[in-house]
């Protein structure tokens, strides 16, 4: 069962949340040197950064949430070294993120790429109600179609790119990839895709789970034109890959070769495996996740179109369940709603960002609009969230 962060005991969730944060944010602090960010920051400081021009935003969403039982917890920090060693000390950490939301995927991810509390059922084939990040972005800034796009982790984000409001919706929003129904279609035309079916699995909570398609996906006959890359080609290498999230990421790298969008948006899902209940694949799934968010951005800083000028925003979308919590399957599923299923983390890296700081007071996943919002220029109108000011 689903419940909202509202359905629980408020005292007992502020406590847990803050157990929580003040796990990672000591943890970080011991490991890394980081500091508080009220020994770094002012009033002054915070509305002195001035946007430069031609600035891009990467954002990465975890689709299933990563414990801290299996990252920041003595036990789990094998399982992220580039996050620890390499990202987060040239990152502002923020250690209490916390979603008050519908803990499903689609819905959860939704909300945050509306900066407002999505209601509908997860696995509907709707667009969000609240107009989204693409479509503000596009609107206000007049920004063309080709600049902004999502890489989804499943067909069942085919609506993630545009709205329902009718104000903004069909034609402003962004292009969205859906690598599996790329190479599903690509493997269409070949005699074997045996090989391929570790890619194609597109739902681990629901495995029957069959949403109809609907607005501004790629098809494969684009492909070629958008990311210059051909069926043949594109079935080649993912015949490599070990994972949806390589192919994700191997897809994202070729929009920002070829379109260099200003705002791309990445879900990795490959950690929601957790749902088969097997913890070595769930583990793989946040060992490889952490790998992939150090490569895209070792890719941001190689590629002249991006260096320098990029921010990158790393988040789970949700938690998973406590191993304590009754009624719950710890790491395996997010149906509590608990502390641990609702608070997790977000990182920031970027030219204008402080390195190496830690942000312990809360914010809220829905928050992140408004602050892309206030870095690009953009007026989130219907946003329920508020600028982090720290990376604002």
């Amino acid at each position: 069962m689903v419940k909202r962060f509202s359905d629980l005991n408020r005292g007992t969730q502020r406590d847990v949340a803050q157990a929580i944060s003040g796990n990672r944010r000591e943890f970080l602090r011991l490991t890394t040197g980081a500091a508080a960010a009220a020994s770094l920051f002012g009033p002054a400081t915070l509305n002195a950064m001035v946007a430069p021009k031609g600035r891009k935003a990467v954002v990465v969403t975890f689709g299933g949430g990563a414990r801290d039982d299996e990252t920041f917890m003595p036990d789990g920090q094998e399982n992220i070294p580039h996050l620890l060693d390499e990202l987060i000390p040239q990152a502002t950490f923020f250690s209490q993120v916390v979603n008050k939301g519908i803990l499903g995927h689609y819905v959860a991810t939704a909300s945050i790429v509306t900066g407002a509390y999505e209601n509908f059922n997860n696995f509907a084939a709707v667009s969000p109600n609240n107009p989204t990040v693409f479509e503000y972005f596009r609107k206000d800034l007049k920004r063309p179609a080709t600049d902004s796009w999502v890489v989804a982790p499943s067909n069942g984000f085919a609506r993630i790119g545009e709205s329902a409001h009718k104000a903004f919706g069909p034609g402003l929003g962004a292009g969205v990839i859906l690598p599996k129904r790329l190479l599903t279609a690509a493997l269409s035309r070949t005699a074997d895709g045996s090989r391929y079916e570790h890619l194609l699995r597109d739902n681990y909570e629901t495995p029957l789970y069959a949403p109809s398609l609907a607005g501004r996906q790629i098809e494969l006959g684009q492909m070629a034109e958008v990311l210059k890359l051909s069926a043949d080609d594109f079935a080649s290498h993912a015949g490599g890959l070990a994972s949806p999230d390589e192919l994700s990421v191997y897809i994202a790298r070729h929009l920002m070769k070829q379109l260099a969008p200003s705002l791309l948006w990445v879900t990795l899902h490959d950690i929601d495996i957790a749902h088969s209940g097997t913890f070595s694949l769930y583990v793989d799934g946040i060992r490889r996740a952490d790998r992939l968010c150090a490569e895209l951005w070792r890719s941001i800083q190689a590629n002249p179109e991006y260096a320098n000028k990029t921010n990158m925003y790393i988040l789970p979308d949700f938690g998973r369940d406590s191993d304590i919590e009754p009624g719950g399957n710890g790491f395996q599923h997010h149906r509590t709603g608990d502390a641990m299923s609702r608070t997790t983390w977000m990182m920031v890296l970027g030219p204008d960002v402080k390195q190496n700081v830690i942000i312990d007071r809360p914010v809220e996943s829905i928050d992140l609009v408004p602050t892309l919002g206030s870095f690009f220029g953009f007026n989130p109108a219907l946003s329920a969230g508020k600028p982090i000011a720290e990376v604002a």
